[in-house]
């Protein structure tokens, strides 16, 4: 039998099943246990051995979460974050959370990628895994690899490289650390090997996407960027860069506007800050900065939801 460990960096997952969610023609999420399937035929093709022999011993799944006070105040939070840990624990991922407070949360996730590797390796080391799968990109990830290349096993890392031109007309790049696929011992380019199996019709690759939204929002045939929406006869003048506060007026398929004078202001999904564009809610407030696309258009970036901040009470 060879052992397998699986180690999700959440947001990245997070970021590429919004690809395949809203930009790529599959128009559908990826599936956990489809993926799983995925990841045992690969291992089997690469250590030729039969598939049968490949076993997921261990996976885990990493990210900052809205603690459920926060959670509360937003909508069905609440029951979306629990649909997805249901999902999660159906699958057999065991999950690791560290709480989102604020509109800053660059440490805490600074903070998961060190949990990822300090876990990843400790497992490696008492489970001794034959092949332990890294679904990441980030160059960070490297001091880990060579720790776990160092217990004599192999390091297989599922990477989407991948651009597309977003609501805006601007053009949308992710790629993998070159360093990070250097030292994995098995680097698969699922970016490429997916759109050749689709293309070919096979069923493993199909598979690997559910067409129902976890998130219970219906999706329809994607609207044109260019909606119009209603106006208000005030006119204001801002700079590019600057922060500003207002709240979510409507909600499409992968985009949506906040409600500003004179005209609404457009935003896509991959200009969120630290949250699924499924979890929006219409008359959310946020914080955004107002930028320029590049026809010239007032566009909003950086869209961050706001919280309501926390008392904190000293226990005498």
């Amino acid at each position: 039998m060879v052992k397998i460990g699986v180690f999700y960096d959440g947001n990245y997952f997070l970021h590429v099943s919004n690809y395949y969610n809203y930009s790529h023609t599959q128009r559908a999420r990826l599936d956990i246990l489809g993926l799983h399937r995925y990841i045992k035929h690969q291992v089997s093709e690469k250590m030729a051995i039969r598939e049968e022999e490949c076993h997921i011993v261990d996976a885990h799944y990493f990210r900052g979460r809205l603690s459920a006070r926060d959670a509360s105040h937003r909508g069905n939070q609440l029951y979306y974050d629990r649909v997805f840990d249901d999902i999660l624990m159906n699958s057999g991922i065991i999950t690791h959370y560290l709480p989102v407070r604020g509109n800053n949360p660059a440490k805490t996730e600074k903070g998961i990628d060190i949990w990822l590797a300090l876990e990843a390796f400790e497992q490696t080391f008492y489970k001794k895994f034959d092949v332990l799968v890294l679904i990441a990109s980030d160059g960070d990830y490297v001091p880990l690899v060579r720790k776990i290349n160092s217990l004599g096993t192999n390091v297989m890392l599922l990477s989407w490289d991948f651009s597309f031109i977003n609501g805006q007309g601007e053009d949308v790049v992710t790629r993998t650390s070159q360093r990070l696929l250097e030292e994995v011992t098995f680097p698969v380019p699922m970016h490429d090997l997916i759109d050749e199996e689709l293309a070919a019709g096979n069923p493993l690759a199909e598979k690997l996407f559910v067409h129902n939204e976890f998130h219970g929002v219906s999706v329809s045939k994607k609207e044109e960027s260019n909606v119009e929406e209603e106006e208000t006869n005030e006119v204001v003048q801002v700079e590019e860069g600057e922060l500003d506060e207002s709240e979510i007026l409507t909600l499409k398929e992968g985009f949506g506007f906040i409600k500003y004078p004179n005209n609404n202001l457009f935003f896509y999904h991959t200009d969120l800050v630290e949250i699924d564009f499924n979890e929006l809610q219409i008359g959310d407030p946020v914080s955004f900065e107002i930028a320029l696309n590049n026809k010239g258009q007032q566009v909003a970036k950086n869209v961050k939801v706001l919280l309501e901040t926390e008392e904190v009470y000293d226990e005498e």
